[in-house]
């Protein structure tokens, strides 16, 4: 193999466990590499084009680097320094056995869908590309302080849809489905899907379900009443307070995100050992 691949390395170094996972991966990078560019989860990315990303932390850290590499293309190799390791797949020794196939000419890439979110207010005149913020896994619209039961009307294409009250509301998309959303009852959905999956928080009603619904349709979340401490979250990473009257829309992200998969890994595999996917009792005899 030629060694041509131009490799940007994220990874703050001070944190715990990374110079062990660096003293690993670091000298396999640079034999399969032409440059290696080295920076911190949150210092500005550099303007030159790169074969591929590698990020070192958790599911939080590639999160962050995946909306900032998004629309660039870039191809994201995640080395799990977390504690779960759904998005960032590789471990050190894998990623280092595996180096010379993900900076190689054909590494094998997963695309994952986005969402596109933006706030808008009643008499907002917005151009329909403007103001929209990227997220990988979900938005949330949560009660915050005093802890209210929230209203939320939710549309569904301009075409109505129902009110709710409870604790808010999430919307994902098939990554996310195994975050906040399956910890709040929704369903699991294969990352390799399109779709956005509704699902309500702590909902004052026996009669509202989490609903998946089709990637081309677009969500719209009105703050009929809500608290003062009610918040839009995204990726638990970037948060917005909402005030009464304003809309949340939601529609499917036109850049994808580029991970490389660990040829080792699969899906169904990884929820059943990782989340305990279907764990019963501690029999006797078992």
């Amino acid at each position: 193999m030629s060694v041509e691949a131009r490799v940007l390395l994220v990874a703050d170094r001070n944190r715990s466990g990374i110079p062990a996972v660096l003293s690993i991966i670091e000298p396999a990078i640079e034999r399969n590499a032409s440059e290696v560019v080295r920076i911190g989860p949150e210092d500005p990315l550099p303007e030159t084009r790169f074969d591929v990303a590698v990020v070192l932390g958790g599911d939080g850290t590639i999160l962050g680097q995946a909306r900032r590499l998004a629309t660039r293309g870039t191809p994201i190799a995640g080395v799990n320094v977390g504690r779960l390791g759904f998005l960032a797949e590789f471990d050190a020794d894998a990623f280092a056995d595996a180096t010379e196939l993900v900076l190689g000419d054909a590494p094998p890439i997963v695309e994952r869908m986005t969402l596109e979110v933006r706030v808008e207010s009643p008499d907002a005149d917005l151009d329909d590309d403007e103001g929209w913020t990227l997220a990988l896994n979900d938005c949330v619209v949560t009660a915050g302080a005093p802890f209210r039961m929230i209203e939320l009307g939710i549309d569904f294409n301009g075409h109505g849809g129902p009110h709710l009250s409870g604790d808010g509301l999430i919307v994902s998309t098939p990554t996310g489905s195994t975050a906040y959303n399956v910890s709040a009852g929704g369903p699991i959905v294969h990352p390799t899907c399109d779709a956005l999956v509704v699902t309500p928080l702590a909902v004052h009603s026996l009669a509202f379900r989490p609903v998946v619904a089709g990637a081309g349709e677009t969500i719209a979340v009105t703050a009929v009443r809500v608290n003062e401490g009610t918040t839009l979250v995204i990726d638990g990473q970037l948060t917005r307070h909402l005030r009464v009257g304003e809309r949340v829309r939601i529609r499917r992200g036109r850049p994808r995100v580029r991970l490389i998969h660990d040829p080792r890994a699969e899906f169904w595999s990884t929820v059943v050992q990782k989340m305990r996917w279907a764990t019963g009792p501690t029999y006797r005899d078992r």
